[in-house]
């Protein structure tokens, strides 16, 4: 076999191989006669089919199987001979695959990119760092006595926190519409889950009340017929119901497994809690962080079968986040994800590399705990991670990315940032000014 190799870009390689035509033909011939003596064929005998004839009648179908594997292979060996790290499988241009001929074929691909890490000494990483105070534990409190609360019928008007009970039915320049109406619909007001001229019609009726209210559509709202219309709702309001929240109490902390527990422990039990979480979310930022800084750090060229691998894994994942297919989305709105995403496992990975990165079974061991700490029953989640390798390598995978975080942060400039926690918790939420 001769075969010549020609540098067309940065990552771009152009093979040309020259199988020589003897090679193929002894391989044709060997077949042919291992094929032999189990063909059958009309008018012989099992097994004493002439060779002439059997070469006659699978000659052609021989050949194309000995050229395509010798495709692969003499592609393959030529690829190890210049230690070429070939991803993606390469566009063949076949030229000659004529009997008695010499193969020839030229093989366009691209190979894995040299990473040279640059130094992270000059990214700037800003750490976010926050006590618990004695308002935010009040504040879970009351998130956790609200999503056990109840609803006591009223007599009154009703006002934003109310559940209301409403019939309605919807018009727009007189005609129906899709949706628009109901019967013992229930709203909460002030909730946000309806349109707001709908939520502040309802305020102020009381039971058996009716009236007709206007209701704006927004110019995004997402049917189409609707952008931006004013349609005409009636209501009859049906019934009105406060709210009315837990005290914490004994009947209310056994709610949450802590039988016997005081007051005192079972806010202990909370503010635990929310440390785990708010030191989950910090480690969350600082590797989006750090994450960033490489990514910006190295202008890297991703190979296109690489790209184009990731970006199956991604749709699959949107499929699975949202319930709903993705076969139609264009790869596009998949492409700058899928590329980001392959760049740092190429930029990780040469880390790793480098400077022999090993796992920490310690560390694997205490982020087992941690994640088992939120089910109810810690070691029966544990003894699932230990014999499912599958579900242990995401564990395993994720302790590798805090060694990566460390790594950087030891040689980056880290500048802390007081926050308060919920800042820290809802970091697209605006923070509050602190008194």
């Amino acid at each position: 076999m001769q075969f010549s190799v020609e540098t067309t870009g940065n990552i771009d390689r152009k093979m040309t191989v020259a199988v020589p035509a003897q090679q193929i033909d002894q391989e044709v011939e060997k077949r042919l006669k291992g094929m032999a003596g189990r063909v059958k064929i009309d008018g012989f005998r099992p097994g004493k089919v002439p060779f002439a004839v059997v070469k006659k009648r699978y000659a052609d179908s021989v050949r194309y199987e000995v050229v395509e594997k010798l495709l692969g292979s003499s592609f393959q060996d030529a690829a190890n001979q210049e230690k070429l790290r070939v991803a993606g499988l390469p566009d063949i241009d076949l030229k000659t695959m004529e009997a008695g001929k010499d193969l020839e074929f030229v093989a366009s691909f691209q190979v894995y990119p040299d990473v040279v890490i640059a130094g992270v000494e000059t990214l700037s990483i800003t750490r976010p760092v926050a006590d618990i105070a004695d308002a935010d534990l009040d504040k879970m409190i009351d998130v956790i006595r609200k999503q056990n609360q109840e609803w006591n019928d009223v007599e009154r008007a009703a006002a934003v926190g109310d559940m209301v009970k409403v019939d309605f039915d919807g018009s727009v320049e007189g005609e129906a519409f899709e949706g628009g109406a109901a019967e013992d619909y229930s709203v909460e007001l002030g909730a946000g889950r309806m349109l707001k001229d709908f939520e502040e019609g309802l305020v102020g009726m009381k039971a058996g009340d009716e009236k007709t209210i206007d209701v704006a559509f927004p110019d995004t709202y997402h049917a189409e017929n609707l952008k931006g219309k004013t349609a005409q709702f009636k209501l009859t309001l049906k019934q009105v119901r406060e709210s009315v929240l837990p005290e914490v109490n004994a009947d209310f902390i056994n709610k949450f497994g802590l039988e016997g527990a005081s007051v005192e422990e079972f806010r202990a039990e909370i503010k635990k809690n929310m440390q785990r979480e708010l030191d989950n979310a910090i480690k969350t930022q600082l590797k989006q962080q750090v994450m960033d800084g490489l990514a910006d750090l190295h202008a890297i060229d991703i190979p296109n079968a690489l790209i184009k691998d990731e970006i199956r894994y991604v749709r699959e994942e949107f499929s699975q986040n949202t319930g709903s297919k993705a076969d139609n989305i264009p790869d596009e709105l998949f492409a700058p994800q899928a590329e980001r995403r392959v760049k740092l496992g190429l930029i990780v990975g040469e880390v790793i590399r480098q400077h022999s990165l090993q796992r920490d079974p310690a560390r694997v061991e205490a982020m087992l705990e941690t994640v088992a700490a939120t089910y109810e029953d810690p070691q029966e989640l544990k003894n699932y991670y230990r014999s499912n390798r599958q579900a242990m390598q995401t564990i395993e995978a994720a302790v590798m990315e805090e060694m990566i975080v460390d790594w950087v942060m030891e040689k980056a400039t880290v500048t802390d940032e007081p926050r308060n926690f919920d800042s820290i918790m809802n970091p697209n939420k605006p923070e509050q000014a602190q008194a």
